[in-house]
């Protein structure tokens, strides 16, 4: 007997060869993603944005307390007025708070102060961290959770056929005041959302070998 309520799990066991061709079908899918800085001005199903968001939510988090929100935008106003205030932050980023060690890692990426993407892509989503519950009730692992819920929508995202790009500018408590998120929230990531141009170029980048972040560790196969 358990001390608190539960319900039978909803499990779907699958045959291992299905599992092995689902899961390399995802990775292989997922290693083309990339974060793209053009996007076409084409509008896309939000409809779709909307349930990559809805999975996202589905993501655990420290005592089920949920401690996100996601803020779908397509206003021009709006996206003009988070852009303004996101090239304010990198100017300021590139002038004078970046050291030059992290300036000359961003050098392959060709990244700079202006941001048009922000207002290109035909959505952002900005999404929160709630610091706390509307009604200051206590919540856990909010990095940790969100990071993962973030985590689930871009993957989403990308196999629902949509372009992403991960965006920080810092600080940003400009989407706290633009978007008038309330006290206990925190902004976390800026998303823009779309369809890549037809001409979109991306860096020349390799990502690392399995060897180079696998580690396994497996019971000894013989008996002393």
């Amino acid at each position: 007997m358990h001390d608190h309520p539960t319900r039978q799990l909803n499990f779907e066991r699958k045959d291992e060869d299905i599992m092995l061709q689902t899961a390399q079908r995802l990775a292989d899918n997922l290693s083309t993603r990339r974060s793209v800085r053009a996007f076409s001005s084409e509008p896309i199903p939000l409809d779709v944005v909307r349930h990559a968001i809805r999975a996202a939510a589905q993501s655990p988090s420290g005592a089920n307390k949920q401690p996100w929100t996601f803020v779908l935008i397509t206003d021009p106003e709006i996206k003009q007025k988070i852009r303004d205030a996101a090239e304010a932050e990198e100017r300021t980023f590139y002038e004078e708070r970046a050291p030059q060690r992290w300036l000359d890692d961003l050098k392959p990426f060709g990244t700079n102060a202006t941001k048009p993407h922000l207002t290109e892509a035909p959505a952002l989503i900005a999404v929160f961290a709630q610091n706390q519950g509307e009604n200051k009730e206590q919540h856990y692992y909010v990095k940790e959770s969100v990071g993962l819920a973030t985590g689930v929508l871009i993957a989403t995202l990308h196999l629902s056929g949509l372009a992403t790009l991960t965006h920080t500018p810092s600080p940003m408590n400009f989407l706290h005041q633009v978007l008038n998120r309330p006290n206990h929230e925190r902004a976390f990531l800026l998303l823009p959302v779309g369809y890549p141009k037809e001409d979109c170029e991306v860096p020349d980048i390799q990502r690392k070998s399995t060897e180079q972040f696998l580690v396994e560790h497996h019971a000894s196969s013989t008996k002393p």
